[in-house]
């Protein structure tokens, strides 16, 4: 007979003594449990202890947390929250520094405990680890620890960062500030002040007059890449809480570039003869780069790009004559040998035909041309940036395209609008950043006007698309598919430079776009026929069947899963598989990304697939619901799934990736007999089915398969035809 619900078998230590092993009921009081544990050793004052987990973080046990417990799990007796904030707050102001810093120490491990912190921060323990950082007379391992503390504390949301003093904040600048410090009160240092930016509107304007993003470029060039990914990271954020104000974007954009300029001159120093100035020199030198920091790269390019909207989202105004003036420019740059005639309507005729010639819609008036958002006022930025910088390129295309038929002339001035909308599109200009996304572009950290440059290459390859396809005006929209297409195949293969992505465009010219989308409908355009459609069929559940066994051979090697939580604190994992013989799911914490597989005995954890209800996915997810209105948290969003099993309880997955993600909700949906449904499992089937068929069909090359069988012929008017040999 199973034990109740409610009993869960836990063993609970105490230094020196043997371990009990109880049956606890998870409805009976925690207190009494206590004192009945006490009893056990003969400890008196009951009140004065409480429970603990004794593997992983060691949290506290809490009327609320207690339903977290497990069978199998191990305890430990302590003393209690309260007594332990107490005792460790009248050690932290005690004049002997051994013991100071081993309070510290202990308190630094403490306080990512939300039951412990709750009580300190009651007993105005934040304001003691404030007194000690601003008066400055810690140094070295005591100050990072008093300083992991402080961040750890604060991290729980229970008191609010606006408290913070303005001698505090002007402390741990002076520690960021200075050129030789320990790197671990550096980091500490970089955390807070990242944190005090996100979360007060008030501190961001104390912390911009202590640090500036100028200051914060030196820790991009130190060879510790946590240092850099914290020092990225407060510059995205001073980034994010930037005023709105036109002169402070443009300062934060001048810095910002900055910061990459720097970042790729500090690149170019680790990787040794190199010629280009990008970060992905740095990371593939001599370490890989982190998920972290590749997330605040990521963070950093979309805010960076985000610059952009302002200019994306502003109208031409036709009679504002200072914009007027730029398109001027552009046509007194391409026919600078033209003298402009003496009266006013020859001079207005000879305007509108050389409009005409740059590729306006609205020859009369081009400024009508700009009047659409997006991409508003930005289309013109690139125009007049392509022609000043790169002008010898500007004059060949426009002069090479006036002098062709007409209908044969690429629209300059249409196609830099409508180019300069779709490279808004490819890159999510104006789009928040994605929490746990980590694709960035190394190509747009080796320019300061990256940008720019990116449309400067994008014009050109326009032009020699539309030579190459012989296009004509009503061809326009084909050609910029062909060219969308272009550039995001290039910008998938994430060139790590300007150079490196002028390469692969030129390899992905109209030929071999055409051979591509050829060779990817193949399987489409050949298997049409309704014999080949009647061998699919009988073909595709095979084929469902190896998929279904290797999703859940995947499923019984396991993965190991993050857990939801602050970024900055360590990550925290755990680790699930599914038991060889497809009945139990195990599962359990881990204290580090493990490098195989873990052994069943290590995940203490298990559920019946018997019990398992349903699976979950995106915002129906328990652990989503709360978060799914915040945009930042989209990417987590489409990689959450979870399983619902009895008695009405949950176990919350974050996919690491989007293949992971396909793999488990396939996996557990081939084990409630359920249809696998992710775009994995379409895309697997189709490969699979298609070389399977093209094996089974190879010996009918060439030979063309009739729609339908050939007719049955008639019976013989008699069967006399047999052979005698005797």
């Amino acid at each position: 007979m199973p034990p109740p619900a409610d009993i869960v078998k836990v063993a609970i230590e105490w230094p020196g003594a043997n371990a009990q092993l109880i049956e606890m009921d998870q409805k009976r009081p925690l207190s009494s449990i206590i004192r009945e544990v006490c009893d056990g050793w003969s400890l008196s004052g009951s009140e004065q202890f409480a429970l603990r987990y004794a593997d992983g973080p060691q949290l506290y046990i809490t009327e609320q947390s207690r339903g977290d417990i497990k069978n199998g799990t191990i305890l430990r007796l302590a003393i209690s929250p309260g007594r332990a904030a107490r005792q460790l707050l009248e050690r932290i102001q005690s004049h002997g520094i051994d013991a100071r810093l081993e309070a510290l120490k202990e308190l630094a491990k403490l306080s990512a405990d939300p039951t412990f912190a709750a009580e300190f921060i009651n007993m105005e323990g934040i304001g003691t680890l404030a007194r000690l950082v601003e008066s400055g007379n810690h140094f070295g391992e005591m100050l990072a620890f008093t300083l992991t503390a402080f961040l750890e504390l604060m991290d729980h949301g229970i008191v609010s960062w606006d408290l913070i003093s303005l001698s505090f904040i002007k402390q741990i600048a002076g520690y960021v500030n200075q050129p030789m410090v320990d790197v671990s009160i550096l980091q500490r240092s970089l955390a807070i002040l990242e944190s005090m930016v996100l979360n007060s509107h008030s501190l961001y304007h104390r912390v911009a007059q202590e640090i500036t993003v100028g200051q914060l470029i030196g820790h991009l060039q130190v060879s510790n890449q946590e240092i850099q990914t914290y020092a990225i990271a407060l510059i995205n954020a001073l980034f994010l809480k930037a005023p709105e104000d036109r002169r402070q974007v443009s300062e934060l954009l001048a810095a910002e570039w900055t910061v990459l300029e720097k970042m790729s001159e500090y690149l170019e120093q680790a990787t040794l003869n190199s010629t280009l100035l990008s970060c992905y020199h740095v990371i593939r030198g001599n370490r890989p780069i982190k998920a972290e920091m590749a997330h605040q790269l990521y963070v950093l390019q979309v805010l960076t790009f985000n610059l952009l909207e302002e200019r994306m989202m502003t109208k031409m105004d036709p009679n504002d004559q200072a914009q007027r003036d730029i398109i001027f420019e552009l046509r007194r740059i391409a026919f600078d040998g033209d003298t402009d005639p003496t009266g006013t309507e020859k001079r207005k005729a000879m305007y509108t035909k050389d409009y005409k010639m740059l590729g306006f819609t609205n020859h009369l008036n081009p400024a009508m041309d700009f009047t659409q958002t997006p991409p508003g006022m930005l289309a013109l930025d690139n125009m007049l940036y392509l022609a000043r910088v790169h002008q010898d390129t500007y004059i060949r295309i426009v002069l090479e395209n006036s002098s062709r038929e007409d209908k044969h002339e690429c629209p300059f001035g249409r196609c830099a609008i409508e180019l300069t909308r779709m490279l808004c599109e490819i890159l999510q200009v104006g789009e928040l950043p994605n929490e746990g996304c980590n694709d960035y572009h190394p190509m747009f950290f080796t320019h300061d006007r990256a940008w720019e440059e990116f449309f400067c290459v994008c014009i050109q390859l326009l032009n020699k698309t539309w030579k190459e396809m012989r296009a004509t005006a009503e061809d326009f929209n084909k050609v910029m598919q062909v060219v969308r297409e272009q550039i995001t195949r290039a910008l998938a293969m994430k060139p790590s430079s300007i150079d490196q992505l002028k390469n692969k465009l030129r390899s992905l010219n109209y030929s071999e776009i055409l051979r591509l989308r050829q060779s990817e409908r193949m399987s489409q355009d050949d298997f049409q026929s309704p014999p080949i459609i009647e061998l699919r069929e009988r073909i595709q559940p095979e084929i469902l069947e190896l998929i279904k066994q290797q999703r859940l051979n995947r499923l019984c090697e396991g993965s190991c899963f993050r857990k939801l939580g602050n970024r900055r604190r360590q990550e925290k994992f755990w680790f699930c598989r599914l038991s060889l013989n497809h009945k139990v799911l195990h599962y359990g914490d881990l204290e580090e990304s493990p490098q195989g597989e873990v052994p069943f005995e290590l995940l203490s954890d298990k559920i019946p697939i018997s019990d398992i209800k349903s699976v979950l996915t995106g915002k129906d997810c328990p652990h989503m619901k709360e978060k799914s209105a915040l945009k930042q948290n989209k990417e987590v969003l489409e990689l959450a799934f979870s399983v619902l099993y009895d008695p009405d309880e949950t176990l919350n997955f974050v996919a690491p990736n989007k293949y992971e993600y396909c793999i488990w909700t396939d996996g557990l949906c081939a084990l409630l007999g359920r249809e696998m449904g992710s775009d994995l499992t379409r895309s697997d089937l189709d490969t699979l089915i298609s070389m399977e068929m093209k094996l089974r069909l190879l010996d009918l090359e060439n030979i063309t398969i009739p729609e339908a069988p050939p007719p049955v012929p008639k019976e013989p008017s008699s069967y006399n035809f047999s052979y005698n040999y005797s």
